[in-house]
């Protein structure tokens, strides 16, 4: 079992967003030196809560400030780029850290349908052309011919090198699974996303249609939860007040920056989001880090992945850290020197 780290660059309430950036270089350093497999970064854009826009330029920085963990995006939305440009940033992004540098994919907008046009003013085509451009973009990561009368089968993504970015496939739903069924990637289903609906399901049809690959003869599936650990389970609790303050808002389309824990627990909510509050905090993996951890481990369990990430949002960034560190050593992951 692999443990890895998933961070959104999440916006807190009271300091710029451009210190989001440099927490999230800051905690992948820790997370490099606590043992963790992988440190992916996501996409999103014109969002006010998740900052990190540019996952190719983030990798880069953090992949050149630490020594061992992999590093990459969770996702690139491929839609908004041509395949040749992502061969080729991430080919630069493996020359910068040789075998070190993860691709996922996703074929979300993350963001709205106006901001997706912003990006690509061809945004309602291109997700149908996901599986194609996948095939063009595996090709030129790996060096290798497109197919029999493709327009670009001259065009050859610099720069070449002895080694390769790994891709995955990611997503929320059946279809990321079955995508990465057929070219036979390894696959990662978001359940913090989806508080788990269709996670089994997509998992499933991943195994069930999985076609073996060169790179990869064995399905490789894993999933992405949201946890939170602290010392004392009332101190994971106060830190967590955040995301669910938070989580009402989201609830009714709203996304704003993640406040304070004192903030939101000074709110005087209706019975109804006093209810949905409890209902977050029974639900939610917030605890000490032993419990936190069983949790994890009877989720992969059940659903028998290969690999687990995490993705933990605190306004404290200390509080991340701790919860990091205490999961590190519960889950039983070997330190490294720091970088």
């Amino acid at each position: 079992m692999k443990f890895s780290i998933l961070d959104q660059s999440i916006a807190g309430s009271g300091r710029p967003q451009g210190q989001a950036i440099r927490d999230t270089l800051a905690l992948a350093q820790k997370c490099d030196s606590l043992g963790y497999h992988r440190f992916w970064v996501s996409e999103h854009h014109s969002h006010p809560t998740i900052v990190g826009t540019a996952p190719e330029i983030l990798i880069a920085a953090i992949a050149t400030h630490t020594k061992t963990i992999r590093v990459g995006s969770a996702g690139v939305m491929l839609p908004h780029y041509a395949p040749l440009k992502v061969a080729e940033q991430f080919r630069v992004l493996d020359a910068l850290a040789p075998g070190r540098i993860d691709l996922g994919l996703g074929r979300a907008p993350g963001s709205d349908g106006r901001t997706a046009f912003a990006l690509n003013p061809l945004a309602n085509e291109r997700p149908a052309q996901f599986p194609s451009d996948v095939a063009d973009l595996m090709a030129w990561l790996h060096g290798e011919p497109l197919r029999e009368g493709h327009p670009f089968a001259v065009v050859e993504a610099m720069p070449k090198g002895d080694t390769a970015p790994e891709i995955w496939m990611l997503g929320s739903s059946n279809y990321g699974a079955q995508v990465g069924a057929h070219f036979g990637l390894p696959y990662s289903f978001a359940w913090f996303f989806t508080d788990g609906r269709g996670g089994q399901e997509a998992l499933d049809l991943y195994r069930t249609h999985y076609q073996p690959s060169v790179r990869h003869p064995e399905p490789n599936a894993g999933i992405c939860v949201w946890a939170l650990a602290a010392e004392t389970a009332d101190e994971a609790q106060y830190h967590y007040s955040s995301r669910a303050h938070w989580q009402l808002h989201r609830d009714r389309g709203i996304y704003l920056p993640l406040d304070p824990p004192e903030h939101a627990l000074g709110q005087d909510y209706t019975a109804a989001e006093a209810a949905r509050i409890a209902e977050l905090r029974r639900t939610a993996m917030v605890g000490t880090a032993p419990e936190v951890a069983d949790r994890i481990r009877e989720l992969a369990g059940r659903l028998q992945v290969d690999e687990v990430a995490i993705v933990t949002w605190a306004h404290d960034e200390q509080a991340r850290h701790t919860s990091y560190s205490l999961l590190a050593r519960e889950l039983g992951l070997a330190p490294r020197p720091a970088a």
